[in-house]
């Protein structure tokens, strides 16, 4: 008989929260060999699809059962994770329970840590606009883990078998790390879409948004390599602290200032109104909004040196809106 060699081979788990996060973690641990046994969540209906794809069955979530299972992996909303838990510990679990919160440490599941159950997280820090069931959609992901040593450990294989990384990050740091995952993600995709919505205001051709996307991707490659190098040489026993102020271009970046004032007033007096009615939207808070952009990108790029002598042009022309800069 053929040994099965999958790197999750004879882990069996159920899911609760089958929705875009769950049904992507549950679908890459499938393939890398984990049994499904059971899907439950609020709405019958998905969990009893989500199994249906997936192995199992879909089961109500307050008559879930995962006793002789080695994984209870929770996949809901924040606030609904205390909740949850309390249900859940109600009724055998299984030996070890994560929750894929970024926010959020394993103190979430405490009811279930109660109920004998060794608590911790997974929280794959990417973005899912959707449910992403092919499992080379996690290469390269980073896990963030906490809680029990027997959680970590197994929150560690799973990543190791979708080939990504993992690491720890403590429950004392969790909103400060999910707030840097919110505008790595977020903050990165409003920037483009800002842009774009700039150049559709102006009437320019539709390829210039999409050019503004290409900018973006080409800056984020930069990134990506300087991280990766980083990475190398932490293996290597050298401090692996990334340049990330190489990647990033621009006439700010370069110390043309001139330059970019010079926009800035263009798109002050324009009084461009991009998309959304009211002043809010107008090209004023679009200024503060880019001239603040530009104060960090000078200090990434350029120290905080640069940093102030930009502040002191924005001030003295009047793009800071409160008045005020930090640095």
């Amino acid at each position: 008989m053929a040994v099965d060699t999958s790197p999750l081979a004879g882990l069996s788990f159920c899911l609760v929260g089958p929705g875009r996060v769950g049904t992507s973690v549950a679908s890459w641990a499938v393939a890398r060999g984990a049994g499904l046994t059971a899907v439950a969540g609020r709405r019958a209906e998905a969990a009893a699809e989500v199994a249906s794809r997936l192995g199992g069955r879909g089961v109500a979530l307050e008559e879930l059962e995962s006793a002789g299972t080695g994984l209870l992996l929770v996949a809901v909303a924040d606030g609904a994770i205390g909740e949850v838990a309390e249900l859940l510990a109600r009724r055998p679990q299984a030996p070890v329970a994560l929750h894929t919160s970024g926010a959020l440490g394993a103190s979430a599941l405490a009811p279930l840590e109660r109920a004998g159950s060794a608590t911790g997280t997974l929280h794959p820090l990417r973005a899912f606009p959707r449910p992403l069931p092919d499992p080379v959609a996690a290469a390269g992901t980073f896990f963030a883990l906490d809680g029990a040593p027997e959680a970590q450990a197994l929150g560690a294989r799973l990543a190791a078998a979708f080939g990504g990384s993992a690491g720890v990050v403590p429950e004392a740091a969790r909103e400060l790390y999910h707030l840097g995952a919110s505008v790595a993600a977020g903050g990165t995709a409003t920037l483009v879409a800002s842009a774009a919505e700039l150049s559709r205001s102006l009437g320019l051709p539709p390829g210039v948004a999409r050019g503004y996307l290409e900018l973006a991707r080409g800056a984020l490659g930069e990134l990506a390599l300087e991280a990766e190098r980083a990475e190398s040489a932490e293996r290597g026993g050298q401090p692996g602290r990334p340049e990330m102020g190489r990647a990033i271009t621009g006439p700010v970046a370069r110390g043309d200032f001139a330059t970019f004032l010079r926009e800035l007033e263009s798109l002050r007096r324009s009084g461009l109104r991009p998309g959304v009615e009211g002043a809010a939207a107008d090209g004023g808070r679009r200024v503060s909004l880019y001239a603040r952009l530009a104060l960090e990108t000078v200090r990434l790029a350029r120290g905080a040196g640069d940093a102030r002598r930009l502040a002191d042009a924005l001030r003295r022309g009047r793009f800071l809106d409160p008045p005020g800069d930090g640095c």
